[in-house]
């Protein structure tokens, strides 16, 4: 039987330079066009809140979030593509409003890509709205662009 079809015990860590190896081989499996090493060093250098979601060692997601006035700008979030639809990133979400909660923000905000319709039913479920779309914004392979939906989210 699968370890992770039994019931999991999860908890959040802080995303440290230790994880980086294992955070990126997750971000290359789940993504065309991925954060490199370097994104998360510099995210992490800059104290952006970054956390693991973990079950025993495996990692099952991660978030980078940065504090901006009154509100909390959601970097990235992943969930290891074998763990998707399986309510994880509900409960990173969750943790994500929580911390930004304490930290007095008002709002959420995020980028999507337009073609990635599961994430966005994903943050409408939470209480994201549309509110605008970025022109361009992502890498879409063969020097093309692919345009961001802007989310937000009112805590």
């Amino acid at each position: 039987m699968n370890a992770l079809l039994k019931p999991v015990e999860a908890r959040f860590e802080t995303l440290t330079e230790s994880w980086l190896e294992a955070v990126v081989a997750v971000e290359q499996s789940a993504y065309a066009h991925p954060w490199s090493r370097r994104n998360f060093t510099d995210a992490l250098q800059a104290g952006y809140q970054a956390q693991l979601l973990l079950a025993g060692e495996t990692v099952l997601g991660y978030f980078v979030a940065m504090k901006g006035v009154d509100e909390v700008h959601l970097l990235n979030i992943t969930v290891a593509p074998s763990l998707q639809r399986q309510g994880w990133a509900r409960i990173m979400l969750d943790a994500l409003a929580i911390w930004s909660r304490g930290q007095q923000a008002h709002s959420l905000w995020l980028e999507v890509r337009v073609s990635n319709h599961r994430a966005m039913a994903v943050y409408e479920r939470f209480g994201f709205r549309r509110v605008g779309q970025r022109r361009d914004y992502y890498p879409a392979g063969r020097g093309l662009r692919e345009d961001a939906i802007v989310m937000t989210c009112l805590l």
